[in-house]
């Protein structure tokens, strides 16, 4: 197995530690340096994400309620409303101990969660209180439990519920199967169609993935197979029935956060993760090694900006998220 520093044009690790991105600096050491969670610099990253960047610039505009534009559009808002961001904040490594984060939390879980299912619905029912069970979708079904898990809510039943859902409902069907009657396929036919929804495959995956080993069930675990088959037969980003055709060529261009969309580097990401080293992920694996400029920096590709409360990097520059990604997956597929 060659090196995965080998691939690499030059080194941009120190350019990833630099201070003016904490969030960067404190995945870069943990992630790439692989320094534990008690060194001092690692310390020091962690709270600087609390004090200084995004984070605090994201937590200024909260209402004191913990949501964020008005309470009924949390997803509606896009990309300003609580959803998005919980998604941001959990991307940042924002301190989940935080009251004003736990407020933000306990807010979308009593808005956004269908107590009837268990999943999270994109609209809130003034009738039963919740999420309401027609707005149940699984882009943002997995979106939550993926960012509520990162902000410490994995021991809390709702989210273990949710967790529940993805297993029992979330389906990773690929153009040749029936599609199961009944709720919430009857309904979700852009989700759930003969072929499913890449997005929420995605997301569902992601949110699995962030489940520590020990703590998955046999139920996740299964999951977890039946959702990396899916992408490993699509050769990450193409056509699984016709491998010269790729999927959607906008997942060619990398981008952060993604909100519900996704790409080809947060699919290999997430394999990567899991422990995934397959031969059908090297075309995707080159692609990204090829977009690297010559000091082996990555650029920012694609962007929301404009939509989100705060600006994350700048569109058409090098970004030092997208090239913390690459690393990371560079570095597990190559180990």
């Amino acid at each position: 197995m060659r090196n995965w520093k080998s691939v690499l044009k030059n080194d941009p690790t120190e350019w990833l530690m630099e201070t003016d991105n904490p969030s960067v600096r404190y995945f870069a050491l943990t992630t790439l340096l692989e320094k534990p969670e008690t060194d001092p610099d690692v310390v020091m990253a962690k709270r600087e994400i609390m004090q200084t960047g995004k984070v605090p610039k994201i937590l200024d505009k909260q209402n004191i309620q913990g949501y964020w534009e008005a309470p009924d559009k949390f997803y509606t808002a896009k990309y300003k409303g609580t959803v998005w961001q919980l998604i941001i904040l959990a991307e940042l490594g924002a301190d989940g101990n935080d009251e004003r984060i736990k407020k933000a939390c306990e807010f979308i879980m009593a808005h956004s969660i269908d107590p009837e299912s268990g999943g999270f619905s994109m609209m809130y029912s003034t009738k039963t209180g919740g999420g309401r069970h027609s707005g149940v979708i699984p882009c943002l079904t997995g979106n939550m439990v993926w960012s509520l898990i990162q902000l410490g809510f994995l021991d809390d039943p709702r989210v273990e519920a949710a967790i529940n859902w993805i297993t029992q409902y979330q389906r990773f069907d690929d153009g040749d199967v029936q599609v199961p009657k009944g709720w919430p396929y009857d309904r979700l036919t852009s989700c759930f169609s003969n072929h499913s929804c890449h997005m929420g495959a995605a997301k569902a995956l992601k949110a699995l993935a962030a489940i520590p080993v020990t703590k998955r069930s046999d139920e996740v675990k299964a999951t977890i197979e039946a959702g990396a088959e899916y992408w490993l037969i699509h050769h990450i980003y193409k056509k699984s029935h016709d491998l010269t055709q790729v999927s959607k060529p906008s997942w060619l261009k990398f981008s952060f956060p993604l909100m519900y969309q996704t790409d080809a580097l947060e699919i290999l990401d997430i394999l990567t993760a899991l422990g995934y080293r397959d031969e059908r992920m090297q075309e995707a694996i080159d692609i990204l090694v090829s977009k690297q400029d010559n000091d082996g920096r990555w650029n920012l590709e694609r962007t929301f900006n404009g939509r989100f409360q705060t600006n994350i990097e700048q569109k058409g520059k090098p970004s030092k998220w997208i090239t913390l990604k690459a690393l990371t997956v560079l570095k597990r597929f190559y180990s």
